[in-house]
């Protein structure tokens, strides 16, 4: 299973990615959890130790990988360089184990200003599709807000884009811009997963914006995922029972291909 998780910035897509690759190798999965947003912090969410993670340098800070895999120096305009790079090896080589969990760092996909043709961005495009499409693990990538850097090869190869939504008319018209891009992107399943959610009337407002059987499930607001935050510890050991069973209520939607075309 390979799953693209998104929606607007600080919606809380690093968290839910975090709690649903505990679930799935909790029940004995493969685990590959991808952090592909410039913002990092996936390893936190997994509950890598603080002085293991800020050891992990990001593949698109690895400058003379891209250089020799692409022939160009990173950041440097007007150069000639490979548009298919090498990439198979990159996460075997670069996977950062905790508990069975693998995670792999690529930073930014993309620079300020566009989608820049540059060599950091076209090395770090063909690991996320090499990634996508040849891994046989259940896969896990936290995106950058939107999905506008990605790729139909990429979007073609996702089982299921998960949108996560605040309650929030931004929030809200953001996963609607994001559903009708990754269509027209190829993108055929999605689902929509509700977090920080106070009380049942934020919870009943967020089911009816969107069609009932895209929507997988709520994750409500708590300050255990505040705590857990502050102290950079796996949330998925913190959880209390109500939190438990909200995410393995989105977890059971998920493994039983419950996610359908809108």
């Amino acid at each position: 299973m390979k799953l693209a998780i998104t929606g607007k910035g600080g919606v809380g897509k690093t968290t839910i990615t975090g709690l649903l690759a505990h679930r799935f190798r909790e029940d004995g999965y493969r685990v590959l959890a991808v952090d592909a947003d410039p913002d990092a912090n996936l390893a936190s969410a997994l509950g890598i130790p603080a002085e293991h993670s800020a050891a992990i340098l990001p593949i698109s800070q690895q400058t003379d990988l891209i250089r020799s895999r692409t022939g160009a120096v990173p950041g440097r305009s007007g150069q000639m360089f490979k548009l298919n790079p090498e990439v198979k090896d990159i996460p075997g080589k670069y996977l950062y184990d905790h508990g069975g969990l693998q995670l792999l760092v690529l930073g930014a996909v993309q620079k300020g200003g566009g989608g820049c043709a540059c060599p950091e961005n076209v090395f770090l495009r063909s690991l996320l599709s090499e990634i996508f499409l040849n891994r046989d693990e259940v896969i896990l990538v936290d995106m950058e807000a939107g999905i506008e850097h990605l790729g139909r090869s990429v979007t073609k190869a996702v089982d299921r884009m998960l949108v996560v939504v605040e309650p929030g008319s931004r929030s809200v018209a953001t996963a609607g811009a994001i559903l009708k891009l990754g269509r027209e992107l190829g993108v055929e399943s999605f689902g929509i997963i509700g977090n920080k959610v106070r009380n049942v009337e934020q919870r009943d407002w967020m089911i009816s914006q969107f069609p009932e059987e895209l929507y997988l499930g709520t994750v409500s607001y708590s300050e255990i995922v505040c705590e857990a935050d502050l102290r950079q510890e796996a949330l998925f050991d913190k959880l209390d029972s109500d939190l438990r069973q909200e995410i393995q209520a989105i977890y059971v939607k998920l493994s039983e291909g419950r996610v359908v075309q809108e």
